[in-house]
């Protein structure tokens, strides 16, 4: 059975950029509500892509991470680097959060105004 949310590689259009290649998409209440508690290591072309959110918290969370809040066209509405465990942070015009590896927001040069594209990555290829 095919996965229904593959991962994506989300593309800063506006700056040429890759930001990460191996998104997870979590869509579901019990997906968006586990997000990433309980990863110990996020890999620097990881992430998450929660759809629909508004704002996220680092409750139990063991790791720094790098926080991008879209709206509907994947314009990046607000950014927050480096939050570490027990914080929150909010934007209430933001339709999806993307959550990547401390770092990576840097890395891509991604900015508030820019827009990011979701594409799902291939799967090995149609069955024999």
């Amino acid at each position: 059975m095919p996965n229904e949310d593959p991962e994506y590689t989300v593309i800063n259009e506006t700056r040429n950029t890759t930001v990460a290649n191996r998104v997870r998409k979590a869509s579901t209440s019990a997906t968006r509500r586990k997000g990433l508690l309980g990863v110990t290591h996020l890999d620097e072309n990881a992430g998450l892509w929660i759809v629909p959110c508004e704002g996220v918290h680092t409750f139990f969370m063991r790791i720094l991470i790098d926080v991008v809040f879209l709206d509907r066209n994947g314009r990046v509405k607000k950014i927050r680097p480096n939050l570490r465990a027990w914080r929150m942070s909010l934007s209430l015009s933001s339709r999806s959060v993307l959550e990547l590896a401390s770092g990576a927001i840097e890395e891509s040069g991604t900015r508030v105004g820019d827009r990011l594209i979701f594409t799902p990555n291939r799967e090995n290829g149609p069955a024999d």
